[in-house]
């Protein structure tokens, strides 16, 4: 069966309800107190509802793995750059899920230590000087071993890339076909 990526992924959360109500459904049958009739007596009985539903929900659990390999065999495959940067979607998805987060906090948190030490100096009379210029220290002095300026630029190209990366993922996500 051929279809996109994001009707793969709508199809699994369709079929994670439908796991969820057979097994809330199943629950109902397993046991039984022998003085009662078996209600599902016409339809054969509740060991063989059992037994149906139970092999419903392996089908439809092998019916998820299938789905996510094949969107995972795509995004091993599928090439896409990104500010001079070519990876598959499955390496930019690492990236994004397991480098991105920690990297944006420790850029945000330079940028607020050279605040804070640019504050604390000026308020007793010394001065910042930034990596990089001619600029002569003198004693009480503070040099920064950055580039202020290029520091902003590449929280701000970091930005970009994960805009861009969203954008393009949702693409790639609504029009690359996958075959299940």
């Amino acid at each position: 069966m051929r279809t996109t990526i994001t009707e793969a992924l709508q199809e699994i959360k369709t079929i994670g309800k439908r796991i969820e109500k057979k097994r809330a459904n199943l629950a109902q049958y397993v046991a039984r107190d022998a003085r009662l009739k078996d209600p599902l007596e016409r339809e054969g009985g509740s060991v063989e509802y059992v037994r149906r539903e139970r092999q419903g929900l392996k089908d439809l659990e092998a019916r998820i793995v299938a789905i996510r390999t094949a969107i995972q065999r795509s995004n091993l495959d599928v090439q896409v750059t990104i500010a001079d940067s070519t990876r598959s979607v499955a390496e930019w998805l690492t990236w994004r899920r397991e480098i991105a987060p920690a990297s944006q906090q420790f850029l945000s948190q330079l940028a607020a230590g050279i605040k804070q030490i640019r504050e604390k100096v000026q308020k007793s009379g010394a001065k910042t000087i930034s990596a990089g210029t001619e600029q002569e220290a003198a004693p009480g002095d503070v040099i920064v071993h950055l580039e202020e300026k290029a520091l902003l630029d590449e929280q701000e190209k970091f930005e970009t890339v994960l805009g861009e990366l969203d954008g393009r993922l949702s693409l790639l996500n609504a029009t690359t076909v996958i075959e299940i």
